[in-house]
């Protein structure tokens, strides 16, 4: 485990972690997945993680972050992935990519694609940095304000 992660843990996503999750997407996101989302992403069998502060006397440490892959053929689909506002610039976003391509080298993917909004910076920034490439962009693909539409740029790396 990495100096930035210590003290976490990463685990397989269950159904008692969906409020947590939720209400995490809701803090860090403006347009975020609905609950509904998330319930249908980990019945679908989507591979679903929760990062926790270890647990002490036996309850469960705050919710730091979360990714939900799902696997086509040869490529994975980062779905989502988020880390709480009150970690971010701390190596945890490059921390999950690190386990989100581990996952996915571990289900014979060859490549990682993803979605991001022109407007969430931070996220491009971090995905740029690790290796992702921008490969084309999706007009209109996301709800922004007012109901107006924002393109999602579509990013890949190759595992």
């Amino acid at each position: 485990m990495s100096a930035v992660a210590a003290g976490l843990a990463l685990r397989p996503m269950v159904v008692d972690d969906i409020d947590a999750v939720h209400a995490l997407e809701r803090s860090v996101f403006p347009h975020p997945w609905s609950r509904a989302n998330f319930v249908d992403s980990l019945s679908s069998g989507y591979d679903c993680w929760v990062l926790r502060e270890a647990a002490q006397d036996n309850v469960e440490g705050a919710l730091a972050g979360y990714f939900l892959l799902m696997y086509a053929l040869d490529e994975a689909h980062l779905l989502d992935v988020a880390v709480a506002g009150d970690r971010h610039g701390t190596g945890l976003g490059r921390y999950l990519l690190d386990r989100i391509s581990a996952r996915a080298r571990g289900q014979g993917m060859e490549s990682i694609l993803l979605e991001v909004r022109p407007s969430n910076e931070r996220a491009l920034h971090v995905y740029r940095r690790y290796g992702y490439q921008e490969i084309g962009r999706r007009k209109g693909y996301y709800p922004a304000h007012e109901g107006r539409r924002e393109d999602a740029i579509v990013m890949r790396i190759a595992l």
